[in-house]
């Protein structure tokens, strides 16, 4: 008698966080539960994702054995937020993590607020200075899901430099100000960054100025009209040529980090160009995924697995520019595996990520509701929506090949 040999499917489920919503790895794990309901037995590789957004200090400081540690920090409205940074475990020099999302990202800013001439990476440049006081010399900070446009002047005024009008004025935070900005006296800054490896992991679509410039790009998003749009590119533009004026000469040749071009180099525009103010103070800009997911062995991982489930709260033009479900689509199409993404809406553009190896996509919402109930039952609908790709690919191989059309 023959016994049939059953083998289990092995799905790699590797998303990203759904913002202000749920964390990569609550993602991971409610996708979960929808491919149980078809396949209880299914072999899962959970593997959330981070991006330099939310939740990056804290993924990082789990699969690298380290721990948060809260500061009190400046808010990007410019009010005290409860944040913090993780030190990782491991040999070497002592790593911290910075999240610039968890002191300057868009949901610490309040919807009435969210003006992004007035708000400030201040609080990124205290979080600098409270890991320089735990000791680290070696930074990296997370960009992405900012609520900022101020180039990382901020960032800079938090870390000792001054920024002054041509009156020789402090400069007023914010992105709004930057047009006035007359020079940048270096002196103050923190003596400790020159002894740092200070690291941006950023996406290096975003460039800070031009056309494609960051203040075009996503200050709608943050909240800017269109004539404040206009008013934060030219602020822009006027930081770039003042700090490759006064902080360049001064601090480039002690960092060893090469010179780049603030206005156009790749990453620059990261969180609302925090890249170029941090990169004038001698940090390297580097593509983030090749920083953050070291050490995760994505490739292969995703080469085991016979299907890939994805994920993102929205599917649109700016996925194939560097979002984690383009990301990982086109690795696991290195390997010939299908990729499907679940996104929470789909929007104008979506169809390009077929380009980058997505087989598939689906949304997750059931109904027309609004934005608070979707984000309070987002987990319920990941569930539910993964269970149904499940059961219509159930459906799809047990489908005969149908026979070709008559001529």
């Amino acid at each position: 008698m023959t016994r049939t040999t059953h083998r289990t499917h092995r799905i790699a489920i590797a998303p990203s966080g759904f913002k202000e919503s749920l964390s990569a790895a609550r993602v991971a794990e409610a996708i979960a539960v929808g491919v149980r309901r078809v396949i209880p037995d299914a072999d899962l590789d959970l593997i959330p994702l981070v991006d330099g957004g939310e939740g990056t200090a804290e993924a990082l400081a789990l699969a690298g054995g380290g721990r948060l540690v809260p500061v009190t920090a400046t808010g990007p409205v410019g009010e005290p937020v409860a944040s913090h940074f993780a030190l990782l475990g491991g040999p070497g020099p002592l790593t911290a993590v910075v999240e610039m999302a968890a002191v300057a990202g868009l949901a610490l800013v309040p919807p009435g607020l969210r003006h992004p001439g007035a708000t400030t990476t201040y609080g990124v440049g205290e979080l600098i200075r409270a890991a320089l006081d735990a000791g680290a010399r070696r930074i990296l900070v997370g960009c992405g899901d900012s609520g900022t446009s101020d180039g990382g002047a901020g960032a800079l005024q938090a870390l000792g430099a001054r920024l002054t009008d041509r009156h020789g004025r402090e400069l007023r935070r914010g992105g709004g100000a930057l047009h006035e900005l007359e020079r940048v006296d270096p002196s103050g800054l923190d003596p400790r960054l020159a002894r740092t490896e200070l690291l941006v992991a950023c996406n290096p679509y975003n460039v800070l100025c031009g056309k494609r410039g960051v203040a075009r790009v996503f200050g709608p998003q943050k909240g800017a009209t269109p004539a404040e749009v206009e008013l934060l590119s030219a602020g822009l533009e006027r930081l770039a040529a003042v700090l490759t004026r006064d902080l360049a000469p001064a601090f480039a040749p002690t960092s060893g980090a090469p010179a780049i071009d603030l206005r156009t180099a790749p990453g620059t525009g990261a969180s609302g160009g925090l890249g170029a103010g941090l990169a004038a103070v001698g940090a390297r800009l580097l593509p983030r995924y090749d920083v953050l997911l070291d050490g995760l062995d994505l490739d292969a991982r995703l080469a085991r697995a016979d299907f890939v489930i994805t994920a993102e709260g929205a599917l649109d033009h700016q996925t194939v520019r560097g979002k984690i479900p383009a990301e990982v689509a086109r690795r696991a199409h290195a390997s010939g595996v299908p990729v499907l993404v679940l996104a929470g809406t789909i929007g104008p553009g979506a169809q390009d990520v077929r380009a980058v190896g997505v087989d598939a996509y689906s949304a997750i919402l059931p109904a027309p509701m609004t934005l608070v109930e979707a984000i309070g039952r987002s987990g319920e609908f990941l569930a539910d929506a993964s269970e149904r790709a499940m059961r219509i690919m159930a459906l799809g191989t047990r489908l005969a090949p149908l026979a070709p059309l008559a001529a």
